[in-house]
């Protein structure tokens, strides 16, 4: 059985940071593409970033120079530091697995995890 679980999320005030990991179990990690969407109220789902399996990474320009993501396949765990966090970053964040190939396929998703950030 395939799980994907974060943790991690909570509030913060604008400008704190935060760090999301999301623990795998069943699945050969290493041979994932892993990431994180997000999704705010009434808003469409958004692609966040992802890491290859060659550490190759990706990201929306919304969060550029503020979030990395990154992976340890020794614990089979993806990480997302969140820095200078802004109001509109709340979201319940997603990770996801995801076979190299097909592309822009996803194979598994966590249960997500909200952050809020709020004065």
């Amino acid at each position: 059985q395939v799980q994907l679980v974060e943790s991690g999320g909570g509030l913060v005030q604008p400008g704190g940071s935060l760090r999301l990991s999301c623990a795998a179990s069943g699945i050969i990690f290493s041979t994932y593409d892993m990431g994180w969407f997000r999704q705010a109220p009434e808003k469409q789902r958004e692609l966040v970033t992802r890491i290859t399996t060659r550490g190759i990474t990706n990201y929306a320009d919304s969060v550029k120079g503020r979030f990395t993501i990154s992976r340890d396949n020794a614990k089979n765990t993806v990480y997302l530091q969140m820095n200078s966090l802004k109001p509109e970053d709340t979201a319940v964040y997603y990770c996801y697995a995801a076979k190299p190939w097909p592309p822009n396929t996803y194979d598994y998703w966590g249960q997500g995890t909200q952050v809020t950030v709020s004065s």
